[in-house]
């Protein structure tokens, strides 16, 4: 009786990993069965494990998904940060016309029931105003946001306000090329490294270290994102972004 206790504990914990301990252990986060199994095929290719770790992201940590899309990084985020942490997630209108069903099931589950979500338009999203974010993620979506009417500079101010001194904006995106700016976006939704970086010290941040574990020299920034012969292998930049402390 008591191993089958034990065993039940087990898997209690897989399925509903929101209500037990903070899984620290980030391998054991990315192979939870908890997760769909189309999350979990993935996870190689985003190299989720290393984002983890480049932007340091914790048990206990106050972390935005910015662009939420279907979920994938809140499904990480939350057994991640465990019950003594938070999570916010949401979508802007654009990204509300392909993910709404995606959401709304996620916010559906049991596990993610105190996730706060932050649907709306980036310069008017609803993150707290006390400095208690440990680091906000915006995957493969700022480039997106020069197709909306929405202003970045704002968001990036209500961002910077949001995060505590020394707190990580992290930023990944798909790279144009030197030179390119924010010319290739309509087409083949790409953006210059530096069109970013430019904006987002704008709002005050200091980029703090940059990461080329999702870097693919073999791309020459000429095929759009969906194109079947990049698809997946993007030469994608991975900025880490910091509040300064003082």
């Amino acid at each position: 009786m008591k191993s089958f206790a034990s065993l039940l504990a087990v898997v209690l914990f897989a399925v509903a990993p929101s209500q037990g301990m903070a899984q620290s252990d980030v391998a054991a986060v990315l192979a939870s069965p908890a997760r769909p199994q189309a999350d979990r095929d993935q996870d190689a290719q985003r190299h989720a494990a290393d984002v983890i770790k480049f932007f340091g992201i914790k048990s206990g940590d106050h972390v935005v998904d910015m662009l939420t899309g279907g979920g994938y990084w809140t499904r990480i985020f939350v057994p991640l940060v465990g019950p003594s942490g938070k999570v916010y997630a949401g979508n802007n209108p654009f990204f509300g016309r392909f993910y709404t069903k995606a959401e709304d099931a996620l916010f559906a589950e049991p596990a993610f029931k105190n996730v706060v979500r932050i649907d709306g338009p980036v310069d008017k999203i609803a993150l707290p105003t006390d400095g208690s974010l440990d680091a906000v993620i915006m995957d493969m979506a700022y480039h997106d946001l020069f197709l909306t009417d929405e202003n970045r500079g704002e968001m990036n101010k209500k961002i910077f306000a949001a995060l505590k001194p020394g707190g990580v904006y992290g930023i990944l995106d798909h790279e144009a090329g030197a030179g390119a700016g924010s010319t290739k976006i309509k087409d083949l939704h790409r953006i210059e490294k530096k069109v970013v970086v430019d904006e987002v010290e704008a709002a005050g941040f200091k980029l703090g270290a940059e990461a080329d574990f999702l870097r693919n020299p073999a791309d020459n920034h000429s095929a759009k994102i969906f194109d079947p012969s990049i698809l997946g292998k993007t030469d994608r930049f991975v900025l880490r972004f910091e509040k300064p402390r003082k």
